[in-house]
């Protein structure tokens, strides 16, 4: 048993209580009572940094909650990875859901329960972890950055300023994040690729007022049946989106990237069964993993309008509206796309009788990382070595916002290493993280130090 090994299974039960003490803040960043929570899980998290060996650690105020920030350099040439995390979580309701006490974390049949558990407490926690373990057994061969935010539940609305604005500081030759889950135990994946999102409200408006669908149906426009028809033709029968221009910036892959993604194990019955339906659908000439991770979609999120109340009132209702997500991929623009939106809409809207209002309520650009890159190269050796099987690239359908927003201000690609699965329930009562995943996360990440500092930094 070599010296770092023999470190982490010396702490394994130490690393425990701390996440313990860590999985205890109730930091939820969405409520305002528990803005005094997200100082001290800032400052509780500063002093986990410097007792784990960073030579320096500190709070910096935003307009938000504070942002902590730590480092230890180990050479002036050595590559540098920036480690990413976010330590504010999700509210609990509907608490009474939860099988235990969300802010009282507790290990049963061998996951630990808790908020915050997976997202993304328990896998940040994994790297001041494997830090620690790199700089107490004098084995660490990269300088290491830590920014932990406090928003990122919320939208991350203080992190693109300030990373602006401490740039020189933050520079590095990668960026680190577990934040993102595995294909499955059996599956080790790096997640290299995510979606990004626009995301519109459409308003229809008719008559001045709700009307008797009687005295007046067939004489005025219904904004409820118009905006369902103009809704029902954002897609054709081929599940293609007909947007005019919204394909013109979508990067298509390789039919050897095509057949990688595809390599993955997959079982589309057991993905039908599991959500209630008879069989997959989407875009003709795409599998159902391509659907989900490197095409763009367009979903209606919520549409209501009129009486919706018990029993029967006949009505033309005044107005309509409907919310619209557009997932997007490599090379689009959530912005143009946003536009070409709003553009399409207002064309296809009646001449007469309803006005059409559109207002963008949140985007995000996609992100891809290259799966030939040093750093990823890296990461797949390192889980390789403790998954004894090598890790498949994985485009996640989800969005991660700030990871491409790291890109554009910090100039730096990301590396998604994460250790969640599927059956953690983030965001949902009964958040859990499996014990052996948190393990085997602080066994891993010191592999990709090493490797990212020897031949595989060429």
């Amino acid at each position: 048993m070599n010296t770092l090994t023999a470190y982490l299974e010396r702490n394994r039960e130490r690393f425990l209580t701390e996440l313990f003490e860590y999985l205890r803040i109730p930091s939820i960043s969405s409520e305002s009572a528990h803005k005094p929570d997200m100082a001290r899980c800032a400052e509780w998290l500063r002093e986990a940094l410097l007792k784990a060996g960073a030579d320096r650690a500190e709070i910096f105020p935003t307009g938000g909650n504070p942002i902590v920030y730590g480092e230890k350099v180990v050479a002036a040439g050595a590559p540098t990875v920036l480690v990413y995390g976010h330590y504010d979580v999700m509210p609990v309701d509907p608490i009474e859901l939860w099988n235990t006490d969300p802010f009282e974390p507790t290990v049963k049949d061998g996951r630990i329960w808790g908020r915050g558990a997976d997202d993304d407490k328990g896998q940040g926690f994994m790297h001041v972890k494997a830090f620690e373990a790199l700089a107490a057994t004098d084995t660490l061969r990269c300088n290491v950055k830590f920014m932990f935010e406090g928003e990122e539940e919320i939208g991350s609305g203080s992190l693109t300023t300030w990373c602006a604005e401490h740039k020189e500081m933050l520079a590095a030759d990668i960026i680190l994040v577990s934040d993102t889950s595995l294909l499955g135990m059996d599956t080790p994946s790096i997640t290299c690729g995510l979606r990004g999102l626009a995301f519109v409200e459409i308003e229809a408006t008719g008559p001045n007022r709700d009307l008797h669908s009687g005295l007046y149906g067939g004489a005025v426009v219904n904004p409820v049946n118009a905006l369902c028809k103009m809704i029902g033709s954002l897609t054709d029968e081929e599940g293609r989106i007909a947007l005019p221009g919204f394909y013109d910036d979508v990067r298509e892959f390789s039919t050897a990237e095509r057949a990688e993604i595809n390599a993955a194990p997959f079982d589309e019955k057991a993905f039908a069964s599991a959500i209630g339906i008879v069989e997959p659908r989407g875009e003709k000439g795409y599998t159902t993993m391509e659907r989900k991770g490197i095409r763009p979609t367009l979903d209606v999120c919520g549409i209501w309008g009129g009486y919706t109340g018990e029993g029967a009132k006949t009505i033309i209702p005044s107005t309509a509206h409907a919310k619209v997500s557009m997932r997007l991929v490599a090379n689009q623009d959530f912005k143009k796309v946003t536009e070409q939106f709003i553009a399409h809409i207002e064309r296809i809207a009646p001449q007469y009788g309803v006005t059409v209002k559109c207002t963008p309520l949140h985007g995000g650009y996609p992100y891809v990382a290259p799966t030939d890159s040093a750093a990823y190269r890296a990461a797949a050796r390192a889980m390789e070595e403790t998954f004894g099987r090598r890790p498949v690239p994985f485009y996640s359908g989800g969005s991660i916002p700030i990871i491409s927003t790291f890109e554009r201000v910090l100039g730096i690609k990301s590396i998604l290493m994460g250790f969640g699965l599927d059956t953690d329930a983030i965001h949902s009562p009964n958040e859990n993280y499996p014990l052996e995943n948190f393990y085997r996360g602080i066994e891993t990440i010191p592999l990709f130090y090493r490797y990212f500092a020897e031949n595989d930094r060429k």
